[in-house]
């Protein structure tokens, strides 16, 4: 605890990397973040060009969603009764098969939108369990005086990944095709696993065994019970499914239709948007906010849906890019501050739950939203929908804020 709190002001973002088990957590996913990123992008587009419409990535990614969202309960109770390191171990195996027989199909031939959707499916199923596990280990392996820090760092190897993994994987897909991309991906989880086995994190009081059904009710429960929980998850459940799904969905057409470029423009754009994430989270890191979180980040979030509407609408493609960068940085910003109040307010007993609530509340609804940016997609341009999906966002948050807690909680 010395150590930390000797460290300069200017090197507070950096202070969770004092731990060696920190440090081996942050280069797994790093790893894996990475091989995610580029693995969406080679995704997105394989789907669109074997098809030639944006509703069959609405579908790959709704399958991909329904998979998370059938296992993310189940697998917080999980994390919070038994050992989450372990749990994440098996997902990691799991997800690097899953995406290695992918990128088998796919240099073999057998390659089908049906394939597509049952192999996101199935990997959306694994990362239900490890999103929770890793919410609940990362204050296993730091001090509490260092979240901040450690939360930062982990969102910027995770907005790092958005913008080295786009330019990865339009290279690659662009010099050998999405099978090398979709390999990738898979040795990026052998290496994570490697890593996470070398951990060794503290042991954390096991929640009380009382049953799944009961486990998960136990969490809701709580979470209904601490309004700028239930307040924030139930809002953005909507806010994704108005801002994300129609972003995920439409910007492969707006990138061909609108702006006339190809997969490259395509991954730089997400590039973009990741360089303003690691800005953001750095920003929060070096900041270290202890008052009026809560106001601050919902004004953060408003500031991100206007610009996701300048990033629609624009004419000009660096003008998009541009606002892709702003964007960027508010939402590493924002997350890193609502991962650390998580982690900082949520009893440790509790916390995959809360963890698995939250992803299980952001992404509840966008199924939902990708099967009707795809069903629009030809009724307006993508610009025009995506837009609107921002609008509707920004009134939601706006909303939010006449909560007394979301405003005045710290």
């Amino acid at each position: 605890m010395a150590a930390i709190s000797s460290l300069p002001s200017r090197a507070r973002v950096l202070q969770a990397f004092q731990s060696r088990n920190f440090r081996l957590l942050w280069s797994g996913q790093a790893i894996s973040l990475l091989g995610d990123s580029a693995f969406l992008i080679a995704l997105n587009w394989r789907t669109f060009t074997l098809t030639g419409n944006a509703k069959s990535i609405g579908i790959v990614l709704t399958f991909q969603g329904v998979g998370l969202l059938s296992t993310v309960l189940v697998g917080g109770a999980l994390a919070d009764r038994y050992d989450r390191r372990k749990l994440m171990l098996i997902s990691d195996a799991a997800r690097c098969g899953i995406i290695a027989a992918l990128a088998v199909f796919d240099a073999t031939g057998h390659i089908s939108i049906e394939l597509l959707a049952s192999i996101a499916f199935v990997e959306g199923l694994a990362t239900g369990f490890f999103a929770p596990a890793l919410g609940g280990l990362i204050p296993l392996v730091v001090e509490g005086p260092v979240l901040g820090s450690a939360n930062a760092l982990i969102g910027m190897a995770r907005q790092g990944s958005l913008l080295i993994g786009p330019s990865v994987a339009a290279l690659m897909y662009g010099l050998a095709g999405s099978t090398v991309v979709f390999g990738f991906n898979s040795v990026s989880y052998l290496v994570s696993f490697a890593l996470i086995w070398a951990t060794r994190p503290r042991s954390a009081e096991p929640a009380a065994a009382q049953g799944m059904r009961r486990e998960i009710w136990t969490g809701i429960r709580y979470v209904a019970g601490v309004p700028w929980l239930w307040v924030t998850i139930t809002l953005f459940a909507f806010v994704l499914m108005f801002q994300w799904a129609p972003i995920q969905v439409l910007t492969p057409k707006l990138v061909r239709d609108h702006f006339h470029l190809s997969v490259r423009a395509y991954g730089f754009i997400f590039s973009a948007l990741g360089a303003g994430m690691i800005l953001g989270a750095a920003t929060f890191a070096q900041l270290n906010l202890r008052r009026r979180r809560g106001l601050i980040s919902y004004l953060i979030w408003m500031v991100n849906s206007l610009l996701i509407v300048v990033f629609a609408l624009s004419p000009w493609y660096w003008l998009a890019v541009l606002a892709a960068f702003l964007r960027g940085a508010c939402i590493g910003f924002g997350v890193a501050v609502w991962e650390t109040m998580l982690m900082e307010l949520v009893p440790q007993h509790m916390l995959s739950r809360v963890v698995s609530l939250d992803w299980f509340g952001a992404l509840g609804l966008t199924p939902f939203g990708l099967i009707a940016a795809g069903a629009a997609s030809s009724l307006a341009s993508p610009g025009t929908i995506i837009a609107f999906g921002a609008c509707i966002s920004l009134s939601l948050v706006a909303f939010g804020l006449l909560s007394r807690q979301i405003r005045e909680i710290d």
